[in-house]
């Protein structure tokens, strides 16, 4: 008598569909919050808010490409939910085709990063866990100086400032709890990358965007 063998829900299908319909959803969420509060303004009108998400999708995958890859789709797939939930809205204006490829593109570019590291500090082993963790930190950090030094919402900065360094705080937490020797790593690399991440939207996709 031939055995039945129940579906794995962890196949690669079944992965990359389930953060395609997260993505959407995501986008079409953080579209459709705007001007609701000023806390879930900020909060959904952020890059943060879609990064993170992206990195703790890659940390429940168990396969590293398959983490990666999934971080590319879920950032297309946010994106495609935020600018359909905005075009149905009235919302799209003039230069939104042109603002949503150059998101879009950034997503396909930085999504498997935080991908593979959500995957990495999970998983992952040596100081390359460290230095996944402060890729992870950097954003919010990141966006902490563009808020204050940019828009001067400093407000708003000193929050996604101090949200950047308890994640901090708590990733090298963890990694030091795990073993890593090098867990320190986490915290001395956060801040320098979290001023590339600065200088990368200051210059590159601010200019980007500005031009459409």
């Amino acid at each position: 008598m031939a055995t039945v063998t129940a579906p794995r829900r962890d196949t690669p299908v079944t992965v990359l569909a389930a953060v395609t319909a997260f993505g959407l959803l995501l986008g079409w969420a953080t579209c459709t919050l705007h001007g609701t509060t000023p806390l879930l303004e900020r909060a959904t009108n952020s890059v943060s808010t879609w990064i993170i998400w992206t990195a703790a999708a890659g940390a429940l995958i168990r396969t590293r490409g398959l983490a990666a890859w999934s971080g590319g789709l879920m950032m297309l797939a946010t994106c495609a939910g935020y600018y359909t939930a905005s075009a149905l809205g009235d919302t799209f204006g003039s230069g939104g085709l042109g603002t949503a490829a150059v998101w879009s593109v950034a997503g396909l570019a930085g999504g498997p990063l935080l991908g593979w590291g959500g995957w990495t500090v999970r998983y992952g082993q040596g100081a390359v866990r460290a230095t996944a963790g402060a890729a992870v930190a950097m954003v919010v950090l990141g966006e902490g100086l563009w808020m204050g030094l940019t828009l001067h919402y400093w407000g708003e900065a000193v929050v996604f400032l101090a949200v950047g360094a308890l994640l901090t705080a708590l990733l090298t937490v963890h990694l030091a709890r795990a073993g890593e020797r090098r867990f320190w790593w986490c915290a001395v690399l956060a801040p320098v990358f979290a001023v590339a991440f600065y200088l990368a939207e200051l210059f590159v996709l601010d200019g980007l965007i500005g031009s459409f």
